[in-house]
C-alpha cells in the first residue's frame, strides 16, 4: 500500500496511531533523497523522544562529488566508512559504482544482530548485496522477515521494490518519486 503522504511527520503519525503499519519502505530514484528523508524522520523521532535503533548510510561529499559513503549506528553514534567510489583506494567488496568495505558490513551486520529495544528501527538501504548475492547487510533482512511488530523503516531501491513488496507484503511504500500533493 502506498502511504498517500510522502513526510516523515507523517510516518510518525501512522506509526503512533492505533491502525500503524509494521514497516515503511522508503524507495525513489538516485538522489532522490531517500537518506535525507531518513535524517528528517530522525530528526523528528528524537523531538518525540522516541528511542531509535539501525542503520543509516550517509554520503561522503568532496568538491560538491559524492566520493564516499558512510554507514551510522543510530544507537551509538558511531560512524565507519561503508563505500568508496570504483577504482578509490579502499572497499573490497565491488559494485558497479561502490567498493564495498566487507569489515563495516560486518560491523553493521554485529550491530543488527544485536539490537536493543526501540520504538523505532530505522535501515537504510537494503539493495543489491543483500537481495541479489545474499552478503551485505543480511541480518537487516532477517529483523524484518521476522515481522517484529517494532515499527520499521527501510530504504529500498526502485528496481528492488518488487522483491521487497512480495517478501514483506504488510508492508507501505513511501515514493520519493511520486510528487506530493499540490506540486
Amino acid at each position: 500500500m502506498l502511504i498517500s503522504e510522502n513526510s516523515p511527520v507523517s510516518v510518525l503519525a501512522s506509526f503512533i496511531s492505533s491502525n500503524k503499519p509494521d514497516l515503511v519502505q522508503v524507495t525513489g530514484k538516485k538522489g532522490a533523497g531517500k537518506t535525507c528523508w531518513c535524517m528528517e524522520l530522525i530528526k523528528h523521532a528524537c523531538v518525540l523522544d522516541l528511542k531509535l535503533c539501525g542503520l543509516i548510510s550517509p554520503a561522503i561529499f568532496e568538491d560538491n562529488q559524492k566520493v564516499g559513503i558512510d554507514l551510522l549506528d543510530l544507537t551509538s553514534g558511531e560512524r565507519r566508512r561503508l563505500a568508496y567510489r570504483t577504482g578509490a583506494e579502499g572497499g573490497n567488496l565491488r559494485t558497479v559504482e561502490w567498493q564495498m568495505v566487507e569489515k563495516t558490513l560486518d560491523w553493521g551486520n554485529t550491530i543488527l544482530e544485536n539490537l536493543q529495544p526501540c520504538d523505532l528501527f530505522i535501515l537504510d538501504e537494503l539493495g543489491p548485496l543483500e537481495f541479489e548475492q545474499r552478503i551485505g547487510l543480511t541480518a537487516g533482512l532477517d529483523i524484518l522477515d521476522s515481522h517484529n511488530k517494532i515499527p520499521s523503516v527501510v530504504v529500498i531501491r526502485p528496481s528492488l521494490l518488487m522483491a521487497a513488496c512480495t517478501r514483506w507484503p504488510w508492508s507501505q511504500v513511501v515514493d520519493l518519486s511520486t510528487p506530493k500533493a499540490g506540486s
